[in-house]
C-alpha cells in the first residue's frame, strides 16, 4: 500500500501506512527497510513520523549526526501541529543522540524537558523511555546509584503498558549499573531476563546490546571463554542490522578479550577493526574505550611508550564525554606504565588521581585494582604497613564483587604480612 501511495502521489495515505508499517518493523530491527520506506514517504514532503523513523534507523545503525538531523526537523513539525506527545519523544530522541556523542550534559538537558511533557500529557510509555534514557546519561557520567533510581522508575511502567520491547532493554541497563558496580552476578540475573525477551519480540538490536553485555559480566568474571562465546553471537547480528557502532564495540570487546588470554596479535587485530569504525561514526566513548584496549595491548607487550601514546590519547576523550569510570580506568592504566617503567612516584600521582574517582562512581572492581597497585608502589618503596593496609582493603573488596583475582590476591597480602614481620624481626 506504501509503495502505491507514493508511486500515486497520495501523501496522506503513504504517511498513514509508513507510519503503521514503520513501527514495526522499527521493533524488528529491519532498519534499513524502514529508512528507505521514510526518504520515500519524505519525497512527498515534510512528516514527522517519516523523520522520527528515519532518525530512529540512522541512530540504530551508528549514524548519529545524519539522525540528530532528522529530529531537529521533526521538533517544529510537531509544535506547529501542537502535537505535545510527539514533541516530548523528540526531544527525548535527541536527548538519546547526544547520549551517544558523548554530549552527556546536552543529552540530560533534553531528557528532562521530554520528562515534564511526557508527565503532563499521561503519556507512559514515553514517560517510562525518557526516564531509561536519563539512566543512560547518569550511568556514563559514572553516577551510578542516580542511574539505578531512573531505572527502577521506568522498569514498572514499562510493564504496566505492555512494553516488552522497552521491559528487555530497562532490564538490561539495570544490569549494567549492577556490572559497573562490580555486582556481576547480579547483573547477569537481569541479562538472562532480558535476554530472552529480545528473542521472543525478535528485537535483533537488543538482542545483540544483551548478548554484549552477557559477555562483559563472564570477561569480569575472569570467564574469558565464555564471554568469547557471547560477543561472537553478537558480531554477526550487529552486521546482519547494520549496526556499525554496535559492530566496533562489538569488536573492541573481542580484542579485550583476547587481551585478557594473552594473545596480543588477536586483541590488535579485532580493536585495530573497531577504532576507524568509531571515528567513521562518531563514536567518541567508544574510540576512547578502544584506544585503552590498545594501550592495553601494547603495555602486554612490553612497548610501554606505545602503550602511554593510546593511554594520553583516550583521557583526553574520556574527560570531553564525562566518562568519570572510564577516567579513572585510563588513569589506574597510565600508572600501571609508570610503575613498569620503575617511575614510581609517577604511577602513584596517577593511582591517587583515579583512586577517588574509582570510589565516586562505586567501581569497587575497580578500586580494587588501583589499591592493589598502590599496595605494589609502597611495598616496593618498603613501605610494608601502608602496603599490608591497602592490600586488606583491596582483599576485602574482591570478596564483595566476587572477583577472579581474590585468591592470588589473598595470597600476596599473606606474603606481604610475612615480609613485614621478618622486616620487625631484623629491627
Amino acid at each position: 500500500m506504501h509503495r502505491l501511495a507514493v508511486a500515486g502521489r497520495e501523501p496522506e495515505i503513504a504517511r498513514d501506512a509508513g507510519r503503521r508499517v514503520g513501527r514495526v518493523w522499527l521493533s524488528r530491527s529491519r532498519f534499513a527497510d524502514v529508512a528507505a520506506m521514510a526518504q520515500a514517504t519524505l519525497a512527498l514532503g515534510p512528516d514527522a513520523d517519516a523523520l522520527h523513523h528515519l532518525g530512529w534507523a540512522l541512530s540504530s545503525t551508528g549514524r548519529p549526526w545524519q539522525a540528530l538531523d532528522c529530529y531537529v526537523k521533526a521538533l517544529p513539525i510537531r509544535r506547529e501541529v501542537g502535537d505535545r506527545a510527539g514533541e516530548a519523544a523528540t526531544l527525548s530522541n535527541i536527548g538519546a543522540v547526544y547520549d551517544v556523542l558523548g554530549d552527556l550534559r546536552q543529552a540530560l538537558a533534553y531528557s528532562e524537558q521530554a520528562l515534564s511533557i511526557t508527565r503532563e500529557v499521561g503519556d507512559r510509555a514515553g514517560e517510562a523511555t525518557t526516564l531509561t534514557n536519563i539512566g543512560l546519561a547518569y550511568n556514563k557520567l559514572g553516577n551510578r546509584r542516580q542511574a539505578l533510581i531512573y531505572y527502577e522508575q521506568a522498569l514498572p511502567i514499562r510493564r504496566e503498558v505492555g512494553d516488552r520491547g522497552g521491559e528487555a532493554a530497562t532490564l538490561s541497563n539495570i544490569g549494567t549499573v549492577y556490572n559497573g558496580l562490580g555486582g556481576r552476578r547480579q547483573a547477569l540475573t537481569y541479562y538472562q531476563q532480558a535476554l530472552p525477551i529480545t528473542r521472543e519480540i525478535g528485537d535483533r538490536a537488543g538482542e545483540a546490546t544483551t548478548l554484549n553485555n552477557i559477555g562483559l559480566a563472564y570477561n569480569g568474571l575472569g570467564d574469558r571463554e565464555q564471554a568469547l562465546t557471547y560477543f561472537e553471537q553478537a558480531l554477526p547480528i550487529t552486521r546482519e542490522i547494520g549496526d556499525r557502532a554496535g559492530e566496533a564495540i562489538t569488536l573492541s570487546n573481542i580484542g579485550a578479550v583476547y587481551n585478557g588470554l594473552g594473545d596480543r596479535e588477536q586483541a590488535l587485530a579485532y580493536n585495530e577493526q573497531a577504532l576507524p569504525i568509531q571515528r567513521e561514526v562518531g563514536d567518541r566513548a567508544g574510540e576512547a574505550t578502544t584506544l585503552s584496549n590498545i594501550g592495553a595491548v601494547y603495555n602486554g607487550l612490553g612497548d610501554r611508550e606505545q602503550a602511554l601514546t593510546y593511554f594520553e590519547q583516550a583521557l583526553p576523550i574520556r574527560r570531553e564525554v564525562g566518562n568519570r569510570a572510564g577516567e579513572a580506568a585510563t588513569l589506574s592504566n597510565i600508572g600501571a606504565v609508570y610503575a613498569e617503567l620503575g617511575d614510581r612516584e609517577q604511577a602513584l600521582t596517577y593511582y591517587e588521581q583515579a583512586l577517588p574517582i574509582r570510589r565516586e562512581v562505586g567501581d569497587r572492581a575497580g578500586e580494587a585494582v588501583t589499591r592493589y597497585n598502590i599496595a605494589m608502589i609502597h611495598r616496593a618503596g618498603g613501605n610494608l604497613d601502608q602496603a599490608v593496609s591497602e592490600l586488606e582493603i583491596v582483599v576485602e573488596l574482591d570478596r564483595q564483587v566476587e572477583h577472579p583475582d581474590l585468591a592470588a590476591d589473598t595470597a600476596t597480602l599473606e606474603q606481604v604480612r610475612s615480609e613485614r614481620a621478618q622486616h620487625l624481626d631484623k629491627t
